[in-house]
């Protein structure tokens, strides 16, 4: 799956042909390369370089000098590279895309996961990433610390609002999913919803849309009798008032869809 991503990244950016590097650039030409972090930054997908420069070939040597988790100071050297210079050229955006992009997310998700510290509250992920790019994105978020929730809608029962008013009612989808021998999940959106799902036995329940003292008040009525998720409204902002209500998680789509890209650049030595 990773190695068809690195293969559509390159033939979306070079398509026919690097026509800028092919004109400027001896065929024979050899050069060293490094990629360098400007900003202090968690770094994560560096280890998809070794592939990206397999896909294109001819590359002598590439050398990561710090694997994905690892928080790198700005100025710090990441990776070097050596071979044909017009691959060096060629592969440098597709390069910089996933790493930048990647780090990105990564280090968001340390940001979130250090504001949660001395909780027992966990920071998950949820499915708000960018299509066919899910995979990577969530090893991003496991390498800044936080905590994958499901991967897709096959692997787990998360029974959201909608599910709930097409089944008709709290009580209706718990029994029709209860029998699928996956963990469940039943989003709440008012008390009368929780305590249903309580009476029901659902055991992991999901806030959201409640305010802090709101979550901690639900919190304290549940009394342990079932996990509890929080999200929506959940940002670098407000995740440490929502992990000191006492929920055991909080679920950001942040850490994927409003991480910005870190400033990491390749430069030809």
């Amino acid at each position: 799956m990773i190695t068809d991503v690195i293969r559509r990244a390159l033939e979306e950016d070079i398509g026919s042909g690097d026509i800028t590097t092919e004109a400027c650039v001896d065929a024979a030409a050899q050069a060293k390369g490094i990629f360098l972090a400007r900003e202090r930054l968690v770094l994560a997908g560096v280890e998809l370089l070794p592939e990206i420069y397999e896909a294109l070939g001819g590359v002598r040597r590439v050398e990561l000098l710090y694997t994905s988790g690892v928080e790198v100071d700005a100025g710090r050297v990441v990776a070097r590279v050596e071979g044909p210079t017009r691959t060096l050229l060629t592969a440098e955006r597709t390069a910089l895309n996933f790493l930048q992009r990647l780090s990105g997310i990564a280090t968001l998700s340390r940001a979130f996961t250090r504001a949660v510290e001395g909780t027992n509250c966990k920071v998950l992920d949820t499915r708000k990433t960018t299509p066919g790019l899910r995979r990577l994105e969530k090893l991003a978020v496991a390498a800044g610390g936080a905590t994958n929730h499901r991967m897709g809608l096959y692997d787990a029962v998360l029974i959201k609002n909608n599910h709930i008013t097409a089944a008709g009612g709290v009580r209706a989808a718990i029994d029709r999913t209860r029998g699928l021998g996956k963990p469940l999940e039943i989003e709440v959106r008012t008390r009368a919803e929780l305590d249903e799902a309580l009476a029901c036995g659902a055991q992991h329940l999901l806030l959201d849309n409640f305010s802090p003292p709101e979550v901690a008040d639900l919190v304290r009525h549940i009394a342990g009798r079932a996990k509890v998720e929080i999200s929506g409204g959940v940002t670098l902002d407000t995740v440490r008032a929502y992990a000191e209500t006492g929920a055991d998680f909080v679920s950001a789509g942040a850490l994927t869809h409003s991480a910005r890209a870190v400033d990491l650049s390749f430069r030809i030595e």
